[in-house]
């Protein structure tokens, strides 16, 4: 895992990390999803994208089989882990239950 990777993660607050392949439909549909969930947090919630394609590594280390996966970090600490698609709704929902 990339030493820039590992620094973010673990930054104070929460990250959601987006893994997800620029080929991928759902991948792309989930985009808007994640812009309207970042702009609600404001600056509580960082989104990170990480391609798969480009970092395999970092995909196979937490353990991502499939793709949209998300994942949510807390100060370091993943707090949970989805795949495929989300409304807003529901990803803000489980933001607050990690906040």
């Amino acid at each position: 895992m990339s030493h820039r990777f590992k620094n973010i993660i673990k930054s104070q607050g929460l990250v959601l990390v987006d893994f997800y392949a620029e080929w991928c439909q759902p991948c792309q549909k989930l985009q808007t999803v994640l812009k309207e969930v970042k702009t609600s947090s404001k600056d509580n919630i960082r989104v990170v994208k990480v391609n798969v394609d480009k970092n395999p590594f970092i995909a196979t280390e937490f353990n991502v089989k499939s793709i949209p996966t998300l994942i949510l970090f807390k100060s370091g600490s993943l707090k949970w882990t989805g795949v495929g698609m989300y409304e807003a709704s529901d990803l803000k929902k489980i933001i607050q239950n990690v906040v």
